[in-house]
């Protein structure tokens, strides 16, 4: 099938997605996450993976390993895809995001000017000024044993302008 035939034309109507790649790196009983720079405009002063967009010649996967490497300089391994997210904010487009876990042998990162790195211990996640649906699904994904499914994840917004996560389930 040529490019033509994919269809991808045919948008009026059609609900579009951004693509996004969202990692968390490990190492030990930590997780890298970092505090987003204050002149940030999505999420800033808190605290999140790190990632960013996919770019046109990209999968899913390569953008990961771009975005952990250029974020943070880590060379990770065993990055697996552990969730998957389709946001909805009411608006003509939408996200989706691939969020992707790695471990790394080594603790030593560059500055970024996205925001500040920090290894902060499985037990003190909470206590920092997350990114309000990191604490609900951080733990989900380091729970994953390998070869375990992703999570698929509906995100939409209430009336109140709060956050409504629904989890797919396995036939």
């Amino acid at each position: 099938m040529g490019a033509q035939e994919q269809g991808a034309q045919h948008t009026e109507g059609r609900w579009l997605t951004v693509g996004r790649s969202l990692c968390f790196v490990r190492n030990g009983g930590d997780v890298l996450l970092m505090k987003r720079a204050p002149h940030k405009r999505i999420f800033p002063n808190q605290y999140n993976g790190v990632g960013g967009h996919i770019e046109r010649d990209e999968d899913a996967l390569t953008s990961a390993r771009r975005e952990i490497l250029e974020e943070t300089g880590l060379h990770t391994r065993n990055l697996r895809l552990c969730a998957v997210y389709n946001i909805d904010t009411g608006m003509a487009s939408g996200i989706t995001l691939f969020v992707f876990l790695a471990e790394s042998d080594t603790r030593e990162t560059v500055d970024s000017e996205e925001g500040t790195l920090e290894w902060v211990p499985l037990g003190e996640i909470e206590s920092r000024d997350l990114v309000e649906d990191v604490a609900i699904i951080l733990p989900r994904i380091l729970a994953l044993k390998p070869g375990d499914p992703p999570l698929y994840v509906h995100v939409s917004y209430d009336a109140d302008d709060q956050i409504v996560l629904r989890f797919g389930g396995a036939d």
